[in-house]
């Protein structure tokens, strides 16, 4: 059964999700400002080399500090989508939702309400939840490399204009064959066993999941909608026109 938590129960909570993390850990908070016990148990996951940390914020430009943190852990992705509002935190066990950010002063200052979901008991919550998470994570969010943000710095990149969908009747080379990043969309040499560029497939190596939805295809560079993945690099109605191509 869900228990209500007020602000200084909702601190001593997600401390102890962050703790007591196995394998996953989440975290989001359109606002980031970690206190030092927070910093520890995160120094702490890392040190233990097994839970993976997933971070999402609503912020473009985080503090210098939270980043460089951030980006030192190995354990840690972070992510970042503009209309995020949501706060939630959870591990492979509970689940918390809060009006509370993982900020700071809100843990010191401000009235906060949440609620506390463990998973054995309202798995259906939970799952909803994750889903909406999952969801988020692999359609809208951010990879903060992919905004340009590198360590030790703050500044956002001009995100590079992505290829134009090929014309239906531009016929490739096969001397020198034109694919697309499922990811970025931009221009890489057709190889449907190595659908990514580098950098994105440096992304993709973090979790390796062939079925993670992806944004282009990788015969003609058009938007997919999530319709392609590492196991299906093509468009189904593309294919056919990429056997033909690329004697596939």
């Amino acid at each position: 059964m869900a228990k209500y938590l007020r602000t200084s129960a909702i601190t001593s909570e997600v401390e102890d999700l962050i703790s007591k993390a196995k394998g996953l850990l989440v975290i989001i908070s359109p606002y980031l400002q970690l206190s030092d016990k927070v910093r520890e148990l995160l120094e702490n996951k890392e040190r233990g080399k097994i839970v993976k940390v997933i971070i999402l914020c609503g912020k473009e430009k985080l503090k210098t500090e939270e980043l460089e943190f951030l980006q030192n852990l190995k354990c840690v992705n972070l992510y970042f989508y503009k209309d995020l509002h949501a706060k939630c935190y959870l591990n492979e066990k509970k689940m918390i939702i809060s009006s509370m950010n993982l900020y700071e002063y809100s843990q010191k200052n401000n009235i906060e309400m949440g609620i506390l979901i463990e998973k054995d008991i309202d798995e259906q919550i939970y799952d909803d939840a994750w889903d909406d998470i999952e969801s988020m994570l692999y359609h809208r969010a951010t990879d903060y490399e992919d905004i340009g943000v590198s360590k030790g710095a703050n500044k956002v990149k001009t995100e590079p204009s992505k290829p134009s969908a090929a014309k239906s009747d531009t016929k490739k080379s096969k001397d020198k064959p034109t694919g697309y990043c499922i990811r970025t969309g931009v221009a890489i040499p057709f190889d449907i066993e190595k659908p990514l560029s580098y950098d994105a497939y440096k992304q993709w190596n973090k979790y390796k999941d062939p079925d993670r939805p992806e944004k282009y295809c990788h015969f003609s560079g058009e938007l997919s909608n999530g319709e392609t993945s590492v196991s299906h690099p093509v468009l189904r109605k593309n294919w056919k026109k990429a056997k033909d191509i690329f004697d596939l």
